[in-house]
């Protein structure tokens, strides 16, 4: 069934007042959409994304919904709105680099330091359940932040692994919820609000981790649980990833796109390696956990302090105002039936089936899982369109499901297996997350100059008067380049999870750790190829519905990891990493049926590769005004 979202009604008053005029109505859409064609006088590759639907004229509009076309070029018209500022109002990737690594600080600092403090306390708290059941009982004082032996006992790591389990899914099924709602009101409000929602979540979490690790014999362990609560309402950390990727979006190319995401990433893993190595030493040179939730509470607090006062919005005031304009359509065209209507379907002088699917798209519009209708569009030719976002949905749920779940697992399988401790693991996280910084800054812009710029340049060099190609600077989806990278870095996945089963010493499971790293590449090649998929108005709803997967992902591959490794520690504590390998080998079978090239256009059509360019051309032209119908 089509939704009616974003679609007006056919206008015959338009219609008529066109035959007044003299004006054909053969360049309008059958449906009765008031969208033309392209002027046909103009050049085949000067139509881009920016180019008006009415051709020149007074009633031209432009790439979104209202602004004049430019004169021509292929150029990337994302700052159009900002044309005339200064560079400190002109929104940029490289000014969202520098808070988003804090953000990924604050993130990956407390990963290793807070597992270990939950070990502490729900060792502790183990122990004096244990004394005060058996009087005869004696056990070490447990002392947070120290190397703590006795709590690394199967008991303590089934309670560990479940109280995380119960932590994780507590933010995740939170996240799941507001994560796309952050991500829609973002395309409406701008990213900056919706960010700084974000991290105040963080914020009072590591409020309640301070009360905790400072008071324990007051606030339990188990206050950890609002902590998360608050985090998880807030969006989390996958909200705010979610939303930097579409502030990256609004103001990058998409031919520099995944190069801008790759940077993105390499902040996250950048923060994942300095924020154990910071946490190691500190807890190495104080004795004490608690320092570095403090340093963690200042990060997120710079963070929504730049993010207020210094860091321009990245969708222009007039943007916001046409996604609010139209998403008041939709929501208009969802509204309940007036009294009216329902005493005209009582009469029977309106069909039935108007009212119902009105209801239908009511009750479809209250589902949590709506948002995810962007992934299955209908309609003649979507069937490939269809399939590679399914593709690329599932491979970015394991990639970064497996990302943000399995690492607490992997932590405590190496402190149980090769006894290392707070400051061992956490060497051995950044170090890995090193590796995955290298290769996203820079093996991810190598390969693109060698197989992007290269081979432009070379054409044009070997034959400098042929037209030049199509303009780059349009979401066409992804390329052959694209596909092959993220099969390249999911090949990295499998090998080094597989060795990961064999691997009895800590110096082999460290190498196939570093040749897992270099899977680091699918994971900023898989986001900019989704965006790559949609026209740019798009792309807020998009990243939100993939932002639902990873929460999705968040609530359950805890579920499964936490408690298989629970149920096989002191069996067969390897089964963890045979799933895992199991999950990078379905991934790597299904992006062997990404199809390069295919791309959303407005009227929720695919194009596929095979149609000539002027077809593509007219086709691409009506992308950027013509709004998706959904599921």
């Amino acid at each position: 069934m089509a939704s009616t979202e974003g679609w007006d009604e056919p206008d015959s008053s338009q219609a008529a007042k066109r035959e007044e005029a003299g004006g054909s109505t053969s360049g309008y859409l059958a449906d009765g959409d008031d969208v033309r064609l392209p002027d046909p006088r103009l050049d085949v590759d000067e139509v881009n994304e920016t180019t008006g639907l009415l051709g020149a004229g007074p009633h031209s509009n432009g790439a979104h919904g209202g602004a004049p076309a430019p004169s021509g070029g292929s150029g990337w018209s994302g700052d159009e709105d900002f044309a005339g500022l200064p560079w400190w109002r002109k929104p940029s990737v490289w000014f969202l680099l520098g808070p988003y690594a804090v953000f990924a600080l604050a993130f990956g600092g407390s990963v290793v330091p807070k597992l270990n403090l939950i070990i502490d306390l729900v060792c502790k708290h183990y122990f004096a359940d244990r004394s005060a059941a058996d009087p005869d009982f004696t056990f070490t004082p447990v002392i947070p932040g120290g190397n703590n032996r006795q709590c690394f006992i199967p008991e303590v790591q089934k309670s560990v692994a479940t109280f995380s389990l119960v932590l994780n899914v507590t933010a995740g099924v939170l996240s799941s919820l507001t994560a796309p709602k952050l991500g829609s009101l973002s395309d409406r409000y701008g990213r900056k609000r919706m960010l700084i929602v974000c991290s105040m979540g963080g914020i009072i979490s590591e409020i309640i981790t301070i009360l905790a690790a400072r008071f324990p014999e007051t606030v339990a362990y188990q206050w950890l649980l609002l902590g998360y609560f608050f985090d998880g309402l807030t969006g989390s950390f996958t909200a705010g990833s979610v939303l930097s990727h579409a502030y990256t979006s609004d103001c990058t190319p998409p031919s520099k796109r995944g190069v801008a995401i790759g940077y993105l990433h390499s902040c996250l893993f950048t923060g994942l390696a300095i924020g154990p190595l910071i946490a190691g030493y500190l807890v190495e040179w104080t004795g004490s956990l608690i320092s570095i939730f403090y340093i963690l509470l200042g990060c997120h607090i710079f963070f929504v302090t730049f993010m207020a006062f210094i860091i321009p919005e990245s969708l222009s005031r007039r943007q916001q105002l046409l996604a609010r304009e139209k998403h008041a359509r939709a929501e208009e065209a969802l509204a309940p039936a007036p009294a009216s209507e329902c005493a005209d379907i009582a009469s029977s002088r309106i069909p039935l089936r108007q009212p119902i699917s009105r209801v239908v798209h009511s009750i479809w519009a209250s589902n949590p899982l709506a948002p995810l209708s962007i992934l299955f569009p209908t309609g003649p030719g979507t069937a490939r369109l269809r399939r590679n976002l399914l593709v690329l949905a599932l491979i970015d749920m394991v990639i970064l499901g497996t990302a943000m779940s399995a690492g607490s697992v992997i932590v405590m399988y190496v402190e149980y297996m090769f006894e290392w401790g707070n400051f061992e693991s956490s060497r051995f996280i950044s170090m890995t997350s090193m590796v995955r910084v290298f290769t996203l800054v820079g093996i991810l812009p190598l390969i693109n100059y060698l197989f992007r710029k290269r081979p432009a340049a070379r054409r044009l060099l070997e034959d400098p008067h042929s037209p030049p190609p199509p303009p780059p600077e349009k979401n066409r989806g992804a390329d052959e380049v694209d596909i092959w990278i993220l099969r390249a870095s999911l090949v990295s996945d499998v090998v080094g999870s597989a060795g990961y089963i064999f691997a009895r010493s800590g110096p082999v499971f460290v190498a196939c750790a570093v040749l897992t790293a270099f899977g680091g590449l699918g994971s900023a090649t898989v986001q900019a190829a989704v965006s790559k998929h949609v026209p740019p108005q798009r792309v807020g709803q998009m990243l939100g519905a993939i932002g639902l997967l990873h929460s999705l992902a968040r609530i359950f591959a805890p579920i499964v990891f936490n408690q298989l490794y629970a149920a096989t520690v002191e069996t067969f504590p390897q089964a963890f990493f045979v799933l895992l390998t199991s999950l990078f080998i379905l991934a790597l079978v299904a992006s062997f049926f990404l199809k390069p090239h295919v791309f959303m256009t407005g009227d929720g059509e695919a194009v596929p590769r095979s149609r000539e360019n002027s077809v593509r051309a007219r086709q691409d032209a009506l992308e950027d005004e013509e709004l998706l119908p959904g599921v």
